[in-house]
């Protein structure tokens, strides 16, 4: 048989698990009477836990929202990722207040039996994170009042500054964000440029909600629009490289965030900008294609190079000297 501690605490995790719940359905679920259940929402009540009841026929009880949390029980392998998520979220500098992770893990840990809590300390001196710090300072409202923008349609007024260091204003319907490589970005449709554009959360340096609405377009990727806003982001050179294969395989040897892809007659045009290309060379050197590089011109110089290079380290000029 439960006893009342455990009953009470079952009523407590129904109503944290549905929006409400009738006084009769929760004396089902328990087995016992609807005045007993009254008496543990009584309980719960006096402990702090903010539960609504609503009278009538059809009454029933839920948690208020927004008020604070109540009491949470995890499993261990709940509590192990919770560690784990939280810790990733440190480390990665994600645009958290650093004193709430902390306080969010000391808390976690205050409730776990001293077996758990060897555990989560464990994983706590054992992982090392090799992250990159950000270069930029990430204002953490502007994630909070995007994601929220993004979750009601709700158009946003920003005023950015570019790459070159130009600020404008604009209103903006966010459709989504994202995390890639260090930086956050977020895309939607931009009304000053009446077009898709994408902007990296670090040069926003002004956010505020609007109360006007948007309906964001069907089917649409934002993952897939931010890298290919990345990889065509302006570099000092423009690459443009033939491939000889189809589109379609094209596709699976370059990721989106690696440039444009483009069918041609000859095959397939790769076209990105770039400020360096060595890494564009070795990449091009391992595509399982013959490829063809049209510019830049310092690109095919910089793979002859490697080609001379290449052959020296393999001693080729030596043996066809000596034959």
């Amino acid at each position: 048989m439960y006893s009342p501690t455990t009953r009470l605490l079952t009523v407590l995790e129904l109503l944290q698990s549905y929006k409400q719940m009738s006084g009769p359905e929760i004396a089902r679920r328990i087995e016992v009477d609807t005045r007993t259940v009254r008496r543990y929402i009584v309980m719960l009540q006096d402990m702090g836990i903010p539960i609504e009841a609503e009278r009538g026929p059809y009454g029933a009880y839920r948690l208020r929202r927004g008020h604070r949390l109540p009491p949470l029980l995890f499993t261990d392998a709940e509590a192990v990722a919770i560690t784990l998520g939280l810790l990733a979220i440190r480390e990665f500098h994600f645009p958290v207040d650093v004193a709430a992770v902390e306080g969010a893990l000391v808390k976690t840990e205050r409730v776990m039996p001293e077996t758990l809590l060897y555990r989560v300390r464990g994983l706590q001196e054992a992982i090392t994170f090799n992250v990159k710090t950000p270069p930029h300072f990430l204002h953490n409202d502007f994630i909070v009042t995007l994601s929220s923008a993004v979750q009601q349609r709700q158009c946003v007024r920003l005023r950015y500054r570019s790459w070159h260091g130009d600020e404008t204003e604009r209103e903006f319907n966010p459709y989504g964000i994202v995390f890639n490589d260090g930086y956050w970005y977020t895309v939607g449709y931009c009304q000053l440029r009446q077009d898709i554009r994408t902007f990296r959360l670090d040069r926003i340096i002004g956010l505020e909600a609007s109360e006007q609405s948007f309906e964001p377009p069907e089917q649409f990727d934002v993952l897939d629009r931010v890298l290919h806003s990345i990889a065509l982001t302006p570099g000092a050179y423009q690459v443009e490289v033939v491939l000889e294969t189809s589109l379609e395989r094209a596709q699976q040897m370059l990721p989106p965030i690696m440039g444009a892809l483009e069918a041609a007659e000859q095959g397939v045009i790769f076209r990105r900008p770039a400020t360096q290309l060595e890494w564009i060379a070795h990449a091009l050197i391992n595509l399982e294609c013959p490829v063809r590089v049209k510019e830049p011109v310092e690109l095919r110089d910089m793979l002859r190079r490697m080609a001379a290079k290449a052959l020296r380290m393999a001693g080729a000029e030596d043996r066809s000297a000596g034959e």
